[in-house]
Parts: structure tokens; C-alpha cells; sequence
């Protein structure tokens, strides 16, 4: 949201990343808890108290998302789909999956367990405080405890909304889909659900502004700000997808793409080929056959006055997944790669020939044509 999330750590084999918004949220958290909850319910302790106990509450809901992140992401690795990781930001945490879920059966799973999670830790942590209330734990212990508990049943609740991008819009969009055999509808209904939500938070924020409550109103406008821009943003995903299905990758690439012979200096790479076609990545040819990849960051990374030296093969590297793609993949799978790896272009090949080039801004004409033909379904 603010930059490059920062990676802290990995569980299970997913990395758990924050966004420098998160320490926002975890602030507001801990003043609030500090200056407000806390001292309304639990009376006379100490302040350093009340700031202990706020730093843990914020530190017990960072693993309370990660806990429901990482339901999601096992139940999908499960399944066999891809997850980059997990990633915690001001409205929560979301697990980045590189692909959709492929059925609605999976994607029911997938989403109804993270709500199942947060009331787990919520009833673990009330069967906890009924167990051991007798023994008279410390006020602070007591108070974040109970605090945890109530935040995880809230949560458990609140991502059961029906409404799209929330679990249980998830949830009304695998059983419409399950019914309908249509994606598309399926997140439409489930989109305007949520394009709703996030409206009715909005206004519900300006109404709590007006009534004296500026940082309450101030969240919910956040919040359905972002709820309704998260919902349109998925509905339009699935529109392109499927204006994209069933097109060859073949039939939109470029079939004669501008290649860097292996054996020139990286002067010349620099002047005759990076200042007049502008493009990041460039595919590298030695005796007809792709021997692999260059790129401008390379390049700047040697020192100028190298440049008549070096030659490009010296700098190239080899074309991986990330940098390649088939002419028989589709559109859409040649979307998900450029999604997942920030490339605007990829390499197509077959064997070790070059056959063409996939650029984002021809896929983007293509998208054009067919929005201006409304062809949503991928077919006129």
C-alpha cells in the first residue's frame, strides 16, 4: 500500500510480510487500547499498565491475522495452488495467491475456513478464561486476554458478511457459482454485495463524523472505501480473464521481435538498442538459437567506462518462468505471469527458438477491441 512490504519471517513455508502501514494501524491500536478500552474496564492500574496491555493487544492481533492468513494458505496449497505469501497491511492481511481458485467447491473451502479459524482462537481463549477465572489472573493478563477472545469472535462474524472481498462474500460467491456454473455472474452478485457494504460504511462514516466521533467515522469511511473499491477491482479481474480466455498466446504475440546479438558491447547494446526501442528486457540470440536474456538493470550495473568492453553475452543471464512463456499458453496464463512477476514483457518460446515477444500494452489493444465489441465472454 505505502511500497514494498517487509519480510519478517516465514511459517510453514510462507513468508509473513507487513506493509508500513500495518505499524499505523498497530499504533492507533495500542493508543486506543492504552487511552480508551482498557481504562474503562479495568480501573486504577498503573498507565505503563494500560500501554503494556495495549502493545499486546496489538501484538496478539498481528498473530490473530497471520493465524487466519495461514488457514487460508494451507487450505490452498493444499489444492495445489500457488501462494506467494502473506501479507499484513492497514486493513487487515491478505494471502496472495497467484491464481484463482479453480472450482467453487475449493474456493468455498478456502474461504470459510479463515472465518472457522478466528472463532477457534476465539473459543480456545474463552474456554481459557472460564478455566482458570477461579485462580484470578492479573487484571492485565485477564483484560487482553478477554480482549483477544471478543476481537476474534467479532472478526469471525464480520468476515461472514456476504459481501465480496470479505470471507463470506467469497463464501456467497462460491455458492453462486456452484449454482450458476458462472463465474462471472457469481462475482458480479457477490461484487454489488459488497460495492454496497462498502457504500453503507461510507455514509455511515460521514454520519458518526458529523456526530462528533472523528476517529470511528474516519475508519469506516476507510474501511468501505476500501471494501468497495476491493469488490469492483474483482469483478473487473474476472472480466478481463474471461475476455482473455481461449486467445493463444500465438495470436497476440509479435512475431518478429527485436533481438541483441550475443556478441556486441554493451555500448552499442546501450545506444542502438535500449535508447531507440525503450523496452526493459531484451532476448538474446547466439548462431539463430535464444541463449537467454538482458536486461537494462544489468547493464547499468556495470560500470560505464566497461561498457566498450563487456560484450552483452558477458551480462546476460538465462530465461526463466518468469521470463517466458509458451505460444500455446493462453492469454489469461500469460496475464497471471506478468501479475506475479511485474514483467510487462515475455519471451515466447518453443524449444530453445524464439518464435515471439508478448508485450502488456498488446494485450491491452486487444482488451480495448473487445470492451469496445463488449465481448465479456471471450467470444463476439
Amino acid at each position: 500500500m505505502f511500497g514494498r512490504p517487509v519480510s519478517l519471517f516465514k511459517i510453514l513455508g510462507f513468508e509473513i510480510k507487513v506493509d508500513f502501514s500495518w505499524l499505523i494501524l498497530a499504533a492507533l491500536i495500542t493508543w486506543s487500547l492504552a487511552k480508551g478500552l482498557f481504562p474503562e474496564f479495568y480501573k486504577n492500574l498503573p498507565a505503563s499498565a494500560y500501554w503494556w496491555m495495549g502493545a499486546a493487544g496489538a501484538l496478539g492481533l498481528f498473530m490473530s491475522i497471520v493465524f487466519h492468513e495461514l488457514a487460508h494458505s494451507i487450505v490452498a496449497r493444499h489444492y495445489g495452488i500457488s501462494m506467494k505469501g502473506i501479507t499484513l497491511f492497514i486493513f487487515g492481511g491478505v494471502a496472495e495467491m497467484e491464481e484463482d481458485p479453480p472450482s467453487a467447491g475449493i474456493e468455498f473451502k478456502m474461504a470459510i475456513v479463515g472465518p472457522l479459524s478466528s472463532l477457534f482462537i476465539s473459543v480456545v481463549l474463552f474456554f481459557i478464561l472460564w478455566a482458570v477465572r477461579a485462580q484470578a489472573w492479573p487484571a492485565p493478563v485477564y483484560g487482553v486476554m478477554a480482549y483477544l477472545a471478543w476481537l476474534n469472535f467479532i472478526l469471525a462474524v464480520f468476515n461472514l458478511v456476504p459481501a465480496f472481498p470479505l470471507d463470506g462474500g467469497r463464501v456467497l460467491r462460491s455458492l453462486l457459482w456452484s449454482w450458476k456454473k458462472d463465474l462471472r455472474w457469481a462475482t458480479s452478485v457477490a461484487s454489488k454485495v459488497g460495492s454496497g457494504l462498502g457504500i453503507t460504511l461510507i455514509i455511515l462514516g460521514v454520519i458518526s463524523i458529523f456526530m462528533g466521533n472523528f476517529v470511528g467515522g474516519l475508519w469506516w469511511l476507510m474501511i468501505g472505501y476500501f471494501i468497495r473499491t476491493a469488490a469492483l477491482r474483482a469483478y473487473q479481474q474476472v472480466l478481463v480473464k474471461n475476455m482473455f480466455h481461449g486467445e493463444k498466446v500465438r495470436d497476440i504475440m509479435v512475431k518478429d521481435p527485436v533481438v541483441v546479438p550475443r556478441s556486441i558491447t554493451l555500448n552499442e547494446f546501450i545506444h542502438d538498442y535500449v535508447y531507440k526501442y525503450q523496452h526493459q528486457l531484451y532476448p538474446v540470440i547466439s548462431f539463430g538459437r535464444l541463449s537467454g536474456c538482458v536486461t537494462v538493470a544489468a547493464a547499468a550495473a556495470v560500470p560505464r567506462e566497461e561498457w566498450s568492453q563487456q560484450t552483452v553475452g558477458s551480462v546476460a543471464m538465462g530465461c526463466d518462468q518468469e521470463t517466458t512463456i509458451g505460444p500455446d499458453d493462453t492469454a489469461d496464463q500469460a496475464l497471471a505471469v506478468m501479475n506475479r512477476t511485474g514483467n510487462s514483457r515475455l519471451l515466447v518460446v518453443e524449444g530453445d527458438q524464439l518464435v515471439g515477444i508478448l508485450a502488456l500494452k498488446d494485450m491491452l489493444k486487444l482488451l480495448s477491441l473487445k470492451v469496445e465489441l463488449q465481448d465479456y465472454d471471450g467470444k463476439v
